[in-house]
């Protein structure tokens, strides 16, 4: 070994590794390459040492050059193989040593750069101005999301922290981050004191904290300086683009600027009609205050996007939606908030997915940790059919906002049709984690459960445990959805009469607001009726439900679920010609090439409008081509579901059945 120099060799290739190793620690981060090629370095030379032992022993450097080393007349062949094999196993003890150590030495200089900013507390004298200190914090949120060096978590995994006594140790744990800024505001008139303290949420420790005052519209100095504070204690790199989207004040008007702050406390209550029109009151106030305020003629396209997709479906609402989403790119046409807005009006309102994509993709660039538009580019995404994507960014989206139920639906949603139904089950567990009482987890549990296994016994659960509830606690587009669900759960058991009498329970104002509902509610009536034999009855539930599918038409004629519902109820009628035009016509408006996320649906309208027409065969078609693809389609549904029925007999159906891995 000494003839040959391996030792020499070995102490200079450790002085030297270890040198490149410093060397990179201080370059790579000033020339802002990530962080793994600092470890791919270190793993690199790691690697090396063993080999640079092999050649030291096998060539010697010369004068004359790189040469083989003479070998000595007493070294038998079975000494040099045995030493060559421990000096392997040696440089590789040696590397495996050194990785040990070095490894986390080469991370150790990496800051966590994780944080929640967690609810402000309303030191204010007037108690109604907590929408101010959540607008304080929504905003800090807005701008350390625009730090694409960040993990920054969303508001709505936050706001369950307000006022909680849980150790700050916890809530890191629980969000998965290592930092949190808490706060408070004070505000009295136009003037505002901001407090604030950063605390590594792995030890309690208080890394800084700071007071600052000022006018109302100082507000947006404050935000600038506390993020540009936090992204140099969590050492994170700030890009030129985002020190000055970080700089820009969306208004100096402080009356609009209260009016947009009163909005959005009220924007984010989803599910309640009455408070997004009370929203639309204070964004119109707000522009109204300041012509120029794009962010909040942004945010307000939002809402009308979301109002048009959810309730109210009408041209005027879409071009609502447009209209203002345009006027904030015209105002600032590299703000986010108004390339998402287009997004949403072209996805809802036009289902452009291609031209939504592109906007949600600018979005994304200006808020990298904003939840909302991964959630966006996932949902665009399973509609163009490209599933791992879509789910990669659902991930993503669930990641951000660890705490929203939201979140962690769609996610869920993704994995079912795929038919991952493992995963869709352990997403919803975790998301009943979060609110063990949330109708919408529920109720897709016990969907899942049907489309895996055909059990019944989760949704009688969920619908005893609603049962329960106080009348008033149940209303809405969820008690309208129970209400329908519990019909559908008993005419999957065959329990005619007893669906029929609890459908017929249903109030019509019931379903009023919620597109489609209301005609569910005939069609499931006549559906029953006709499994008791009351034929004339039927006929007049039918009759009802075409009605209204018609109606829903009048208002928008491109209405794909419309159409469907119309051929199914033209087909329950005895129409065969005009059901079938009307279910092709539906397909036609939405084919699963244009959206593969609700296109199977109209699809299986279709194949029910055959199934009762008579139309066997090209009924079992497209059955056979749902089993295929992404879609909410299984076997089990396929047992399940009286629709089927007319289909149980059919050779070909039970041969599908087998080939799909089910029995007859």
């Amino acid at each position: 070994m000494k003839r040959r120099k391996v030792y020499r060799v070995a102490v200079a290739y450790v002085i030297a590794a270890g040198g490149i190793i410093q060397l990179a620690s201080a370059v790579f981060p000033a020339w802002e390459l990530p962080n793994w090629t600092l470890r791919l370095t270190v793993v690199l030379l790691l690697l090396g040492f063993p080999i640079a032992l092999i050649l030291a022993w096998a060539f010697d450097v010369t004068a004359e050059g790189i040469r083989t080393t003479p070998k000595l007349e007493s070294a038998l062949p079975s000494h040099r193989r045995r030493n060559i094999a421990i000096l392997s196993l040696a440089g590789l003890f040696v590397s495996a040593l050194a990785g040990f150590f070095l490894l986390p030495l080469a991370s150790a200089g990496k800051m966590d750069k994780s944080i929640a900013v967690l609810p402000f507390e309303n030191f204010s004298d007037d108690k109604e101005n907590a929408f101010f200190a959540d607008g304080i914090q929504d905003d800090i949120l807005t701008n350390l999301s625009k730090i694409g060096d960040l993990k920054v978590i969303s508001r709505t995994s936050v706001m369950m922290y307000r006022g909680n006594t849980r150790n700050v140790r916890e809530i890191g744990k629980a969000l998965g981050v290592s930092n949190i800024l808490e706060g408070s505001v004070r505000r009295s008139g136009n003037k505002v004191r901001v407090n604030v303290q950063l605390i590594d949420a792995t030890n309690d420790k208080h890394l800084w904290a700071e007071d600052y005052d000022g006018d109302l519209t100082d507000v947006f100095r404050i935000q600038t300086e506390l993020a540009h504070k936090i992204a140099d204690a969590l050492q994170a790199k700030l890009s030129p683009m985002e020190k000055a989207q970080m700089a820009r004040r969306p208004t100096e008007n402080g009356e609009a600027y209260l009016a947009f702050m009163q909005a959005h406390n009220v924007h984010s209550a989803y599910d309640d009609l009455e408070k997004l029109k009370q929203g639309e009151q204070f964004y119109e106030r707000a522009i109204q205050l300041d012509p120029k305020f794009a962010l909040a003629f942004a945010v307000y396209s939002q809402l009308e996007s979301w109002i048009f997709h959810t309730y109210e479906p009408t041209p005027a609402r879409r071009e609502k939606a447009r209209t203002l989403a345009e006027r904030a790119l015209q105002l600032q046409p590299d703000l986010a908030e108004a390339h998402l807005a287009l997004g949403f009006s072209l996805y809802y309102g036009d289902r452009d997915y291609d031209g939504a994509l592109k906007e949600f993709l600018i979005a994304q660039a200006g808020l990298p940790n904003d939840a909302g538009v991964h959630l966006a580019l996932g949902a665009i995404q399973r509609r163009q059919g490209n599933w791992v994507e879509s789910t990669a960014h659902l991930e993503k989206a669930a990641s951000l906002n660890p705490k929203d139920i939201w979140a962690l639906q769609n996610l869920a949603i993704n994995y079912e049709l795929q038919r991952n139904f493992a995963a869709a089950r352990q997403t919803i567990d975790r998301a009943l984690q979060v609110d063990p009482k949330a109708f919408s987890l529920l109720v897709l549990k016990a969907k899942i459960a049907l489309e895996e296994n055909g059990d019944l016994s989760v949704a009688e659960k969920t619908l005893a445990a609603f049962d329960s509830l106080p009348r008033d606690a149940v209303v809405g587009a969820a008690g309208a959805e129970i209400a329908l669900g519990r019909v559908g759960t008993l005419l999957f058991q065959r329990k005619y009469a007893e669906a029929a009498q609890q459908a017929s329970k249903i109030s019509d104002d019931q379903v009023a607001n919620y597109p489609g509902a209301a005609c569910s509610k005939y069609s499931l009536i006549g559906a029953a009726r006709m499994g008791v034999h009351d034929e004339a009855g039927a006929r007049e539930a039918f009759a009802k439900a075409r009605s209204l599918a018609e109606a829903r038409l009048k208002q928008n004629p491109d209405d794909a679920s419309a159409q469907a519902q119309l051929g199914e109820a033209l087909a329950w009628s005895g129409e065969k010609e005009a059901a079938v035009a009307a279910a092709q016509r539906a397909v036609e408006l939405l084919p699963e090439s244009k959206d593969a996320f609700e296109g199977p649906e109209i699809v299986s309208s279709l194949a029910t409008v055959y199934t009762i027409v008579g139309e066997h065969d090209r009924a079992i078609e497209l059955l056979d081509g749902l089993l295929r693809r992404p879609s909410s389609l299984t076997v089990q549904l396929l047992k399940l579901n009286p629709i089927w029925d007319p289909l149980r007999d059919d050779p070909r159906f039970i041969e599908l059945l087998k080939k799909h891995g089910g029995s007859p």
